[in-house]
């Protein structure tokens, strides 16, 4: 990382906290009044900045919301407590639907392959990736991702819309080149947010960036030329909705290593059912993000965010290990702790969720049962992800009610 990320997005629990804690009196009436301000890398006081630590777990949904809470009333918070529930609703729909990140993935290998073979698309990939298209605010959208790992959501909006209307690029290789950068990128926010401007998630609504728009949000900075004046929303392949994956639980009777991965580092939860493990192990999966070359700031990020677990957890993890990225290792270790069931964090679609899958079939011959378990608030919330937002957010203060008591860290 940079200086500049290093003390912007510290991967630890406590630097969230601080963060939080500097937010909280923003969270209200100015967060709905000024939050799609872009204002520039280090200037994003508008907004919480909070993703990256709520992406990995080390802030809880859970704990923000009701710190929010606390503050400002439900109607004064609303805005802010929406955006939070907009990301366990992405996650929730994506959860019953696996088959669309199956089919991303699969459609951007085949950007990719065409990559290769058509030397004009290649050209405008790397330009675009690189910041070199000419339209100012995009090729500054481009710097700031690379350099920082974060952009302010609007400009996330923008970016896409200039990407897949005016650029023409494949949507697939923009949501990648996302994946391949953000600190908070994960499966469903950044699969389903790209296809949404698209105009794949919802059928025949898209999002057009605008000059005007542009210009005001951004305080005048940007105003850029020969932007795309229609977006015809892109064809798209549907899947079908599956009931979500039965609750597991694990045997407090047996013995038991804890699992840890980077979709949630907050494993308090998950005590209640292994109150002494006799190891813990770390997951790494930030390589397999994107079938190329991540940003090294995003295993940093995970690394970091593990070191802290540990030691903030201490003697109460038993012993632990190294982080490791293949299964091959991740079995070993399991074997050597002696544990009869490997116990870890319901991992949601993606990586994580791949690799856990793939140790389990692993560990099956040896009788070693690997137990995913899901965090109550995922519970709550995740049935009601079946349609668009607006539905889900009719059940939020049905679901915030319901925080009361609920293991946030």
């Amino acid at each position: 990382m940079t200086a500049t990320q290093a003390s912007m997005f510290t991967p630890t629990r406590t630097a969230g906290l601080a963060r939080l804690k500097l937010f909280l009196p923003q969270a209200g009436a100015d967060y709905a009044r000024l939050r799609n301000h872009d204002l520039g890398a280090g200037q994003h006081k508008h907004v919480s900045t909070l993703s990256p630590w709520i992406r990995h777990r080390l802030l809880t949904e859970a704990e923000v919301l009701q710190s929010v809470l606390a503050r400002h009333s439900a109607q004064a918070a609303e805005k802010f407590v929406q955006e939070v529930f907009w990301r366990t609703y992405w996650k929730g729909w994506l959860e019953q639907r696996p088959g669309v990140w199956e089919m991303y993935q699969k459609d951007l290998r085949a950007a990719l392959n065409m990559v290769q073979t058509q030397s004009g698309l290649r050209r405008s990939w790397e330009d675009a990736c690189a910041g070199r298209t000419g339209i100012d605010a995009f090729d500054h959208w481009a710097g700031e991702l690379v350099q920082t790992g974060y952009l302010h959501n609007h400009a996330r909006m923008w970016f896409a819309s200039i990407w897949i209307f005016t650029l023409r690029l494949p949507w697939e290789l923009g949501a990648d080149f996302f994946l391949r950068h953000l600190l908070d990128g994960d499966p469903a926010s950044n699969t389903l947010g790209w296809r949404w401007v698209a105009g794949v998630q919802t059928r025949g609504k898209t999002y057009l960036a605008r000059p005007d728009n542009i210009a005001t949000y951004t305080r005048g900075r940007f105003r850029p030329d020969g932007l795309a004046t229609t977006a015809l929303p892109l064809d798209g392949p549907e899947a079908a909705r599956i009931p979500l994956p039965p609750e597991e639980a694990a045997d407090p009777a047996m013995p038991s290593a804890l699992l840890l991965h980077d979709d949630d580092l907050s494993p308090g939860f998950v005590f209640d059912a292994v109150p002494a493990p006799v190891a813990t192990g770390f997951m790494m999966t930030a390589q397999d993000r994107s079938p190329l070359h991540v940003a090294p700031h995003l295993e940093t990020f995970s690394r970091g965010a593990m070191a802290d677990v540990a030691a903030r957890f201490g003697a109460r993890l038993g012993e632990t290990s190294a982080p490791v990225t293949d299964t091959d290792s991740l079995v070993t270790w399991a074997r050597r702790t002696g544990a009869r069931q490997i116990v870890t964090p319901y991992a949601p679609v993606g990586p994580n969720a791949d690799a856990l899958r793939a140790l389990s079939r692993a560990l099956a011959p040896d009788g070693i049962r690997l137990i995913r378990l899901r965090r109550p608030y995922d519970s709550a919330a995740w049935p009601y992800a079946t349609a668009g937002f607006f539905k889900f957010k009719e059940k939020i203060p049905k679901l915030v009610g319901g925080l009361k008591g609920i293991e946030v860290a």
